[in-house]
């Protein structure tokens, strides 16, 4: 899998999710109306995997009122991300690191896209839980990211639809296919029915499945 540090891949990131992921820009979209049902107009939300910044963006931009503290590990990605945000990067406080670097909050809602699916399985349920803990109570988490079934021919038939998927989208065949085969021997996903167990387990509440598409699935819940 590329690195989230190197200059070369930082700077060819914003192409990737939208030829990869089927409806990112939507996915988007959505993951600010969710969270808008529950965060007031001056709300502050918290953005776990937010270098690149392009939710960031989206959610600044149809959100005036709302500041964000946004968390990702590579100090690159963060520089993209406040490049890519311009001047509405003046509504966002950065942090390098993981979930133990953002702030105790209260947070009026969290987002965390495309980012759940680098952590191990005990590592993602502990950073559920830090995520619970710094919201207000009721508070919207939206989560998305790779989340398929675990038994081989499951795994195999929906990491070939990404592929194919990512193919009709320009991805070269071969870059496609090898992307799939390294989601499938690196990446630690989970399936749909272990993802949504992990939230329950973490203390969030009314789990509903908001996004499907191929690989991919996407959930809101509650603190």
């Amino acid at each position: 899998m590329s690195s989230f540090s190197d200059p070369e891949v930082v700077a060819r990131y914003a192409e990737g999710p939208v030829r990869m992921v089927p409806g990112f820009q939507h996915l988007q979209r959505m993951a600010a109306l969710l969270v808008a049902e529950r965060v007031p107009d001056d709300g502050r939300v918290l953005v776990l995997g937010a270098g690149g910044g392009l939710e960031l963006k989206v959610f600044a931009e149809h959100h005036p009122g709302w500041q964000f503290d946004g968390v990702d590990p590579s100090a690159e990605m963060l520089g993209l991300a406040e490049r890519t945000l311009g001047p509405l990067a003046g509504r966002v406080m950065f942090h390098e690191g993981i979930i133990d670097v953002a702030p105790e909050g209260p947070f009026d809602g969290a987002t965390c896209l495309l980012t759940l699916h680098f952590l191990p399985r005990e590592e993602r349920l502990r950073t559920l839980i830090e995520v619970r803990r710094r919201l207000v109570p009721g508070a919207p988490f939206v989560v998305a990211h790779h989340s398929f079934p675990q038994d081989p021919a499951g795994k195999a038939l929906w990491l070939a639809r990404f592929a194919a998927f990512a193919a009709t989208s320009g991805i070269p065949t071969a870059q496609a296919s090898n992307a799939a085969s390294g989601i499938a021997s690196l990446l630690p996903a989970v399936s749909p029915e272990d993802d949504e167990a992990l939230l329950s387990a973490a203390g969030f509440g009314e789990i509903a499945l908001f996004y499907a598409a191929f690989s991919f699935r996407g959930w809101v819940c509650y603190a």
